[in-house]
């Protein structure tokens, strides 16, 4: 039986491919789409049965070439460009496909594990799985708000086979480079301090000092670690929150990366209040584009994925961004 990652080249997929090598599984099936033929990079050094692009693995899903082969399919292919306007593309991307792979789980008793989004809760400050704190603020974040109503409705009726959504949060880590600009702030920080010796963060906004905004940082190895707990719960079903559950503020996120990068040069660690005192830290207005569409606060409410038996701890912005860096340093 074969396991399938849609999204595989990507940064979560590349990562729970990882994983999964780690516990022993290679029969893989990666999905993806190389038109940015990059993200081959994040394979290179996993195993993997198959590679197969995302139009031809979901046309042979329809003519019925893997019927009885598959065990479980982490779907993490999307466009998760929060940017993009065009809605009909995001639209058949990320719901369309999502509602192809859902019903032949269904009708094939495979377990489906998905990727939501922190992106439906849009401009609330209530971040619990409930429909009344949802309002996404983009046609990202709608496209998956309307998968997880399906999934809802599918929940309802007792499914054949697990369904789990995750709604991640402000995901960062290892394999996420060929993201551009919808890389995390940890990686751009990285980036921005090595090429320039300083950080550039937003100024205040939304009521909050500057670099004061908050977001709940998670980082990818516990992104990939709930993953496989709930792979081997196939009994649990549900949308849950994937974060930290703590928020911390873009400035914490500057600190750790940029005293990450002075670690690796011996360098003793400096406080937020020394990096603004020697102009390692700089703050620039606040984008006009942005207006309207950002979140300044996020913080998951990790009541369901606790209840639901996951209770290992998360990691902290200073230590995920540390061990980040670290990577960084070697791979980069």
């Amino acid at each position: 039986m074969y396991t399938v990652v849609t999204g595989a080249a990507g940064f979560i997929g590349s990562n729970i491919v990882k994983a999964l090598n780690e516990r022993g599984v290679t029969k893989i099936i990666a999905v993806d789409n190389l038109t940015k033929a990059d993200k081959f990079k994040n394979l290179i050094d996993c195993e993997i049965a198959d590679y197969l692009d995302k139009q031809d693995f979901i046309e042979r899903i329809q003519a019925g070439h893997f019927d009885g082969e598959i065990e479980a399919i982490f779907h993490e292919g999307a466009c998760s460009d929060t940017m993009e306007t065009d809605g009909r593309y995001m639209m058949e991307n990320n719901y369309r496909y999502s509602m192809i792979l859902l019903d032949w789980c269904q009708d094939q008793d495979v377990q489906l594990l998905y990727a939501s989004s922190a992106a439906t809760y849009g401009g609330s400050n209530i971040f619990k799985e409930e429909r009344q704190y949802e309002g996404p603020l983009n046609v990202y974040g709608y496209s998956k708000f309307l998968f997880d109503q399906v999934v809802r409705q599918r929940l309802a009726q007792s499914p054949s086979s697990q369904i789990v959504g995750f709604r991640y949060f402000n995901v960062y880590g290892p394999r996420e480079t060929h993201k551009g600009r919808m890389a995390s702030v940890a990686f751009h920080n990285y980036n921005q301090f090595k090429a320039d010796g300083k950080v550039k963060l937003f100024e205040g906004s939304h009521g909050y000092e500057n670099g004061g905004q908050m977001r709940d940082f998670v980082f990818v190895g516990d992104v990939a670690k709930v993953n496989l707990f709930f792979l081997d719960h196939p009994e649990k079903s549900g949308i849950f929150n994937l974060g930290s559950g703590r928020a911390q503020s873009f400035n914490d996120v500057a600190v750790a990366a940029v005293n990450g990068c002075r670690k690796a040069k011996s360098e003793a660690p400096l406080t937020l209040d020394e990096l603004r005192a020697q102009g390692l830290l700089e703050y620039i207005a606040f984008p006009e584009a942005l207006k309207g569409k950002y979140q300044a606060f996020t913080q998951g409410d990790l009541t369901r994925l606790r209840a639901a038996g996951y209770d290992a701890p998360m990691a902290t912005v200073e230590e995920g961004v540390s061990q980040y860096i670290e990577w960084l340093h070697k791979n980069v």
